[in-house]
């Protein structure tokens, strides 16, 4: 099932644990925030005019960061003249945790996400940088003798 919600004069299309880079919520870390719900698609698609009346969507914040500079340089030939003025966009990162349909409310907390088994590591293997150590320290260095 997706979704397609409304925030910050934007729409996103959204699905269940996807994550979202969205402007800068007034939200903080761990909190759930529900968004309104323009079109639900899956089985059962519907349109809204303009929401969707009981549905929502809830979403976990993940953090806040920011953007990458966007530098605006202008320069008038001829004249001496040059401005430079930066600036670097606010996001929150979220998690989109649920899509509730038939007026159900979204959990207090958001649940946990699933942890990615790690392979298991063979008893004679060492990390590569120790092999290298070992190996300096065994053999010293012969110096080259010129004349």
């Amino acid at each position: 099932m997706f979704a397609v919600i409304k925030t910050g004069g934007k729409q996103y299309t959204v699905a269940e644990d996807q994550t979202l880079r969205l402007g800068k919520l007034a939200a903080k870390e761990g909190e759930i925030v529900t968004f309104p719900v323009m079109v639900l698609g899956g089985d059962k698609p519907s349109i809204g005019a303009p929401l969707v009346s009981g549905a929502l969507v809830a979403a976990e914040i993940v953090g806040h960061e920011r953007g990458d500079k966007v530098i605006a340089f202008k320069k008038r030939r001829r004249k001496n003249s040059r401005r430079k003025r930066g600036y670097r966009d606010d996001f929150t990162l979220v998690r989109i945790t649920e899509i509730l349909t038939d007026g159900k409310q979204p959990s207090k907390t958001a649940k946990p996400r699933p942890q990615k088994a790690k392979a298991p590591k063979a008893e004679g293997e060492e990390k590569p940088a120790a092999t290298k150590a070992k190996a300096k320290a065994a053999k010293p260095k012969e110096k080259s003798k010129k004349k």
